[in-house]
């Protein structure tokens, strides 16, 4: 027995040796940089190194990550050379005792890095830096694929370019929207295209990817996945340990719900708390395991109970939607309900209701049957008619309540966030006369706008507000709107614009356009509405010739007594006078002759 001890212990120290020898020979990597591309590129590039990787999120986390460090190891120090939260932090770690640490400056570290890939990595994945989601969403099949992630746009792509021609790769995959420049430079790659519209299809794309290449190289899918939206970069995350999973800030997709049912996935692990609420409704109601991953051992404890402290995360530029109800009101002339919805940031959005009305004789659910477009800062009114109890007499009297429940987000699928609200409704008596008219549809190359003409053919005078719908701008359907709502008088026309850059093979992908106009008598509550499909033609002479005669017509009143003015100054200055002694002519104002100098 003591035989096997002996053995044992033996065996257990030579492990330790064998691994604190391992440690020592490997290097460890840490991100000293404010640019999230910075400390991306570094913990995948240490996921590809097979080492550990950190990340400073603060000018005191320097410090603070010390504790967590072993000073027997060896540190690469990559430092922004632009936006450091240390200077020097190699002294700082060789003062509290780290002797093998080496610091490198970089400008742009994601291509530096790139060039420091070894020869064994020819797999590439082409992202654009403007969305943060999508490198959270292929960093886990990055780092179990050996696929490192380059940032590319209009900007850098002739040198990502000549960067991936220097290492001919193997793969490449281009993820989620990336400029039509990006696409055209590298189509001599043949790379593989996953791009759906929205990030939640692009993410379910990727993690089918992952669980693919898993089963190949361990025989089964991950039953694990981490549980996130794609704000933050955490070390997990970064891992490729389990795949990445979107499931919504506050609300589950449709999507989400039939993937995560349909998939192999029983354990989720949702990072942080902050989508605590998703992640309860995929425990009760889609039957899978969560767990919460929120903290972590204190570093520098300060008393005899260690407290604990937040994951080390480094937060992404997010896009945040904020909708609100600007009022609900029941319009008794009209017999239909008014719902106003205000955006209150400057990024458009789309929305689906459903409105439960409650009066004292009973209760009507009313709602939208699909998701709505709403622009920038805008206000829209969504009109529904009441459902008709069979009798005469309007039962909706007195004192009215209406419960909001509504899902947005940035596509019609994205509906990740909620919006819930109980308001009173105002009772009003108002009829709307006001009608419109489409005209001429023209496209303007120059200035890169639509030009769509209004005609108000009613009685009363009409706010507009136009909206173009499902345009395939490179590869991808968005709507547009008109940066403001145009105030038409009584049988006047005008061209509305909406600014939508497009190029030759965008215009031949949008042969005709859907075209919808929000309209009334009362700017904010737009309760009337015309749509239509309609090809379009362009601009020429004759279009910017009229405006000219137009925009001259507008401002003739305004500019009239300063045009008379300066007429009458020209023709003061340039009258002439006649010498009575030798005929000479000379300015009106000379009073003596310039020829004869007689006095005139």
């Amino acid at each position: 027995m003591v035989k096997k001890v002996r053995v044992l212990l033996f065996m257990i120290s030579l492990f330790l040796i064998v691994s604190a020898v391992s440690a020592q020979s490997s290097q460890i990597y840490v991100s000293n940089s404010g640019d999230w591309e910075d400390v991306y590129s570094v913990m995948l590039y240490s996921s590809l190194s097979g080492t550990q990787g950190y990340f400073l999120v603060s000018t005191r986390h320097s410090t603070l990550l010390i504790n967590q460090l072993n000073p027997d190891n060896e540190y690469q120090i990559i430092s922004s050379s632009d936006n450091p939260y240390v200077v020097g932090y190699k002294a700082i770690l060789e003062s509290r005792g780290f002797e093998n640490v080496e610091e490198t400056r970089i400008n742009n570290v994601n291509l530096e890095l790139a060039r420091r890939l070894p020869d064994n990595i020819d797999s590439f994945i082409i992202i654009d830096n403007s969305y943060g989601y999508n490198a959270i969403s292929v960093a886990p099949y990055a780092a179990l694929s050996k696929s490192y992630v380059l940032f590319a746009d209009k900007r850098n792509i002739n040198q990502v370019v000549s960067y991936l021609n220097s290492r001919n790769p193997s793969s490449v995959i281009l993820y989620g929207q990336v400029d039509r420049e990006v696409k055209t430079e590298l189509e001599s790659f043949d790379p593989e295209v996953i791009n759906n519209g929205d990030r939640f299809s692009d993410n379910q794309v990727i993690v089918d990817k992952y669980q693919a290449l898993h089963i190949g190289l361990k025989g089964s899918p991950k039953k694990q996945a981490i549980l996130t939206n794609g704000e933050f970069i955490e070390q997990e995350i970064m891992s490729g340990v389990e795949p990445v999973v979107f499931i919504g800030r506050a609300n589950v997709p449709d999507q989400v719900k039939e993937y995560i049912q349909e998939g192999d996935i029983d354990i989720g692990i949702l990072i942080g708390n902050e989508l605590i609420g998703s992640a309860t409704y995929i425990r009760r109601e889609l039957g899978i395991s969560v767990f919460v991953k929120f903290a972590q051992s204190a570093r520098a404890p300060t008393g005899s109970i260690s407290p604990v402290e937040d994951l080390d995360r480094f937060y992404l530029p997010r896009y945040i939607l904020d909708l609100d109800i600007f009022s609900v009101s029941y319009n008794r002339l009209a017999k239909r309900i008014e719902v106003t919805y205000q955006n209150k940031v400057d990024l458009s959005a789309f929305l689906k209701g459903t409105i439960t009305l409650r009066y004292d004789d009973g209760t009507q659910v009313l709602g939208d049957e699909e998701a709505i477009f709403i622009d920038k800062s805008e206000f829209k009114t969504l009109i529904y008619d009441k459902k008709s109890d069979g009798s005469d007499i309007d039962p909706m009297q007195g004192n009215i309540t209406a419960e909001v429940f509504t899902i947005f987000g940035e596509s019609k699928k994205t509906l990740e966030y909620t919006l819930r609200k109980t308001v009173q409704v105002d009772t009003i008596d108002i009829l709307d006369s006001s009608k419109i008219e489409f005209g001429k549809v023209l496209y303007d190359r120059r200035s890169g706008k639509f030009l769509v003409e209004v005609k108000n053919t009613g009685d009363v005078d009409v706010f507009v507000n136009l909206e173009i719908l499902d345009l395939l701008i490179n590869d991808e359907l968005i709507s547009v709107g008109a940066d403001e709502v145009v105030f038409i008088k009584k049988g006047e026309s005008v061209f509305i614009e909406v600014n939508v850059e497009m190029d030759d093979q965008d215009i031949e992908d949008n042969p005709i356009v859907r075209i919808r106009a929000y309209y009334g008598e009362r700017e904010r509550s737009l309760v009337n509405v015309l749509e239509g499909e309609f090809s379009y033609g362009f601009t020429g002479l004759g279009y910017l010739t009229g405006q000219v005669l137009k925009d001259i017509g507008k401002n003739a009143i305004l500019y009239s007594p300063l045009v008379i003015i300066l007429i009458l100054l020209i023709l003061i200055a340039g009258m002439k006078k006649k010498c009575p002694h030798c005929g000479e002519i000379n300015n009106l104002r000379a009073k003596r002759c310039k020829k004869c100098n007689g006095e005139i």
